[in-house]
């Protein structure tokens, strides 16, 4: 009887175990594979390659910006700095337009002569009246205005638009049509007048009724637009206010002074001074309401502007315009001053 437990393999002669069945139709065992080869390293053409990539795109992201806002500088230069050092230096010089290459050194006398000088003085006068009666009434109307678009009305898109049309408006056109309203004898202005028993008024001669006549066209051409800055600043301005107003008990005209003035203190002022400063560069709406440099016969409503055009273009006299010019910047250069002390007070107080 075998000591072999059942089902064992028999061992051969030698002791060997001899191969199962099949195994030798599955073939000899593979041998080990080799690993899979890395990447090859990079040879010096291409380490060359991706250093300048590299360099190319640091001076790309560093001068990229630069050369996007080059072309406004470029214009700047071209169009705002050289025009405004080369009136600065041939407001030093006595210069003719019929000879502007020849300059004889003044130093300060033509701005000397502008302090003794009664007609920059009456322009300056002019140009001051012309904008507060221009700007007042044009703010105080765009102000409403914008209240009343800020609330929901039908068709609030379409007086959106209507109120931007007078801005996009040609200064010559508007101006030309109001000449023709103000006329004296068939303007439709004078022929409402005689309707309801006043005398006709002949518009361009007197001193305040040329004055109020300019001062509407600049009304009626930037009321809208001032309008929609102001409904842009309305509408940014938090609804809890309103909410917390109303159930206070207040009006809606205790909610405009107490809630929406306050919020639009910044933007008025932003107003006032950009109105401000378009009124001391006044030139268009003057010029073509009478035809004339001279802003009428007696010189009733010539404002700075019209007072540097004549002493340019008509006498010659560019160095005398050019220190008209540079007193119309150191003027605006005080009114942002003012803005800049107004805007900070106002911070400090909030």
């Amino acid at each position: 009887m075998s000591s072999e437990p059942h089902g064992a393999a028999p061992s051969t002669r030698d002791g060997a175990v001899p191969a199962q069945p099949g195994a030798a139709l599955s073939g000899p065992a593979p041998a080990p594979s080799d690993p899979a080869p890395g990447p090859a390293a990079p040879t010096e053409r291409e380490t060359r390659r991706s250093a300048r990539r590299s360099r190319r795109y640091q001076r790309d992201a560093r001068w990229s910006p630069y050369a996007f806002i080059a072309p406004f500088f470029l214009f700047f230069a071209a169009f705002g700095l050289f025009p405004l050092l080369y009136t600065g230096w041939a407001s030093l010089h006595k210069v003719s337009l019929h000879s502007p290459t020849e300059m004889e050194w003044a130093g300060l006398h033509n701005y000397s002569r502008l302090l003794s000088d009664d007609f920059f003085w009456n322009a300056l006068q002019n140009t001051l009246t012309i904008g507060v009666i221009s700007t007042v009434p044009q703010l105080l109307m765009a102000l409403g205005l914008a209240h009343l678009l800020n609330y929901r009305l039908r068709g609030s898109t379409f007086f959106r638009v209507a109120l931007l049309t007078p801005y996009a408006t040609s200064v010559a056109a508007a101006t030309l049509v109001f000449a023709m309203l103000y006329g004296r004898d068939y303007g439709m202005i004078n022929w409402a007048l005689e309707l309801v028993g006043l005398s006709p008024v002949n518009w361009e001669t007197g001193t305040w009724t040329s004055q109020i006549a300019v001062s509407s066209i600049v009304i009626w051409r930037w009321t809208g637009y001032n309008t929609l800055i102001y409904l842009a600043a309305m509408q940014a301005v938090p609804n809890d206010l309103y909410e917390s107003a109303a159930l206070d008990g207040a009006s809606r005209w205790q909610q405009f002074v107490h809630v929406t003035i306050p919020s639009l203190r910044p933007t008025i002022l932003f107003t006032v001074v950009v109105s401000t400063i378009g009124a001391t560069q006044l030139f268009g709406e003057p010029l073509l309401f009478g035809g004339s440099q001279t802003g009428g016969a007696s010189h009733q409503y010539q404002t700075l502007g019209l007072y540097l055009y004549e002493q340019g273009w008509f006498n010659f006299h560019l160095g005398r315009a050019s220190a008209i010019a540079w007193a119309m910047f150191l003027i605006l250069v005080v009114i942002g001053l003012l803005n800049w002390l107004v805007a900070r007070r106002l911070q400090k107080s909030h």
